[in-house]
C-alpha cells in the first residue's frame, strides 16, 4: 500500500481502512500464536500499513484545520 494511493481517499475511507488493517493485524497475531501463520513478515507489513494510514489521516486533519 502506497501513501500516494492513500492520499486520494477521504477521511472516512481512511478511518475504515485503518479499522480493516487493525482487524487484520489482530487475526495475524492469533494465527502466529496458534502456529498457523506461515509468513511472519505479513505482521510487520500490516503494522507499517497502519502507520501509513494514520500518517495520511493526520495530514488531512492538519490541512482541514488551516
Amino acid at each position: 500500500m502506497k501513501a500516494e494511493n492513500l492520499r486520494e481517499l477521504t477521511a472516512e475511507e481512511l478511518t475504515q481502512k485503518g479499522r480493516e488493517l487493525k482487524r487484520k493485524l489482530f487475526n495475524l497475531r492469533f494465527q502466529k500464536v496458534s502456529g498457523e501463520l506461515d509468513n511472519t513478515a505479513e505482521l510487520a507489513k500490516t503494522r507499517k500499513d497502519i502507520a501509513r494510514v494514520m500518517t495520511v489521516a493526520r495530514e488531512k486533519m492538519r490541512e482541514a484545520r488551516g
